[in-house]
């Protein structure tokens, strides 16, 4: 099922006057000469659906395609279109709020090593299954953590995609309270085989700026855990003072990009600097966390600002990829966000440099509700979640 879709007028007015008004302060960047232009006409197809909330998206070397559910389930898609569900032991997850099978990655040597990595919740005590009331779970309290842990895990896929085995715990420690609150949960894998991890502050207000907890931060590890070459303070902690960094994209030049969900206002794009605070720091009302908090707090010595922010209100972007260089236009290079409560694809251009942003496009805006991961498919196309609860899809996004 195929349709091409142009971008609302609306949409790019009020995209042009949050980029317009996107000053930010420290050594962040700014977003210059930005202007919102229409975005490309799309062609969109179902890959297949049938889906129950699935968090990320990967395309293998054979043109296999594998998704995961929060819930705890693995789902193939073979170059045929035939889908179906890969056996896991998936016995020991933790799944509440945001908690659960989250951010999902393939080893840059995946077409010989058959490696996977996974972000994913975890119960480490009995008590572990306990679960704040559903209804309270978005509240400003204090949950404590019972037994629950983030952890990223490396796991093994059979050749016929059969199965996953898991082969270890490459890093454990992250933190995750009963709530599943601003659980983060992303990983990138990067050519040189380390990988990047974004995560949540859990919804405590001390967390972020605490150089002690892996929580509310981006992560920088090698594959056997250890902190990768260039980490301050010999740590796996690369920033700090983040909100709930749910997705990573490794850009031209080196340059590391964290995509990061606001309170009531300002999601941040991020470009990533060793040992840079990002400000986040929503103490205000210790012990409660405040909702209201700014997310580059001045508060804060060197605060960094981001390279694009949302404004009021927020989009709730999971996920961002960079285009391929060829095939899309003048879109060739762009970053693309997906938008969870904004319903929407924001094509984003960045300058030379990546620090600042040139100009923007809405796509999709309202024609298939919540987005949520995305990839490069070996075609060239983008591939796409959608994460609306029921009947979710896998859909490949194409210029028309």
């Amino acid at each position: 099922m195929s349709r091409t879709l142009r971008g609302s007028w609306l949409s790019r007015v009020a995209t042009s006057m949050v980029c317009l008004g996107a000053v930010v302060m420290g050594s962040g960047a700014v977003a210059g000469d930005a202007r919102a232009v229409p975005a490309p006409d799309l062609a969109v197809e179902t890959v297949t659906g049938g889906l129950r909330i699935p968090w990320e998206v990967v395309a293998a070397p054979d043109r296999t395609i594998l998704t995961n559910e929060r819930s705890g389930r693995f789902v193939a898609v073979a170059p045929d279109g035939r889908a179906h569900t890969v056996r896991a032991d998936l016995s020991t997850l933790f799944v509440t709020g945001e908690a659960g099978l989250m951010g999902m990655a393939l080893d840059p040597g995946f077409a010989t090593n058959r490696r996977l990595y996974t972000c994913q919740s975890e119960v480490t005590a009995p008590t572990g299954r306990i679960t704040a009331p559903p209804s309270l779970i978005r509240s400003p309290l204090p949950w404590p953590t019972i037994g629950q842990v983030n952890s990223v895990v490396a796991w093994r896929v059979a050749p016929d995609w059969s199965a996953l085995t898991r082969e270890r715990t490459v890093l454990s420690g992250i933190p995750l309270t009963m709530a599943g609150r601003e659980a983060g949960c992303g990983v990138t894998a990067a050519p040189d085989g380390t990988l990047w991890i974004g995560t949540g502050d859990t919804g405590l207000p001390t967390v972020s700026q605490d150089r002690s907890s892996l929580g509310g931060k981006v992560l920088h590890i090698n594959a056997d855990g250890s902190p990768a070459a260039g980490n301050p303070d010999a740590s796996p902690i690369f920033t700090l003072g983040h909100r709930n960094v749910q997705n990573i994209a490794l850009g031209p030049a080196g340059r590391v990009y964290s995509i990061e969900q606001g309170t009531h206002v300002d999601d941040e794009l991020n470009l990533l600097t060793a040992g840079g605070n990002y400000g986040f720091r929503p103490d205000k009302r210790f012990p409660l966390n405040d909702e209201d908090a700014v997310m580059t707090d001045p508060r804060v010595p060197g605060a960094i600002g981001p390279v694009w922010k949302s404004g009021a209100p927020t989009v709730a972007p999971p996920a961002i990829t960079f285009l391929p260089d060829s095939g899309w236009g003048q879109w060739n290079g762009a970053l693309v966000i997906s938008a969870l409560k904004g319903k929407r694809l924001i094509l984003v251009q960045l300058s030379d440099d990546g620090r600042r942003v040139m100009r923007t496009a809405d796509a999709l805006d309202g024609e298939y509700g919540r987005l949520r991961g995305t990839t490069i498919a070996a075609d060239g196309s983008l591939l796409l979640l959608t994460n609306n609860g029921t009947d979710d899809k896998i859909l490949r996004v194409r210029p028309s």
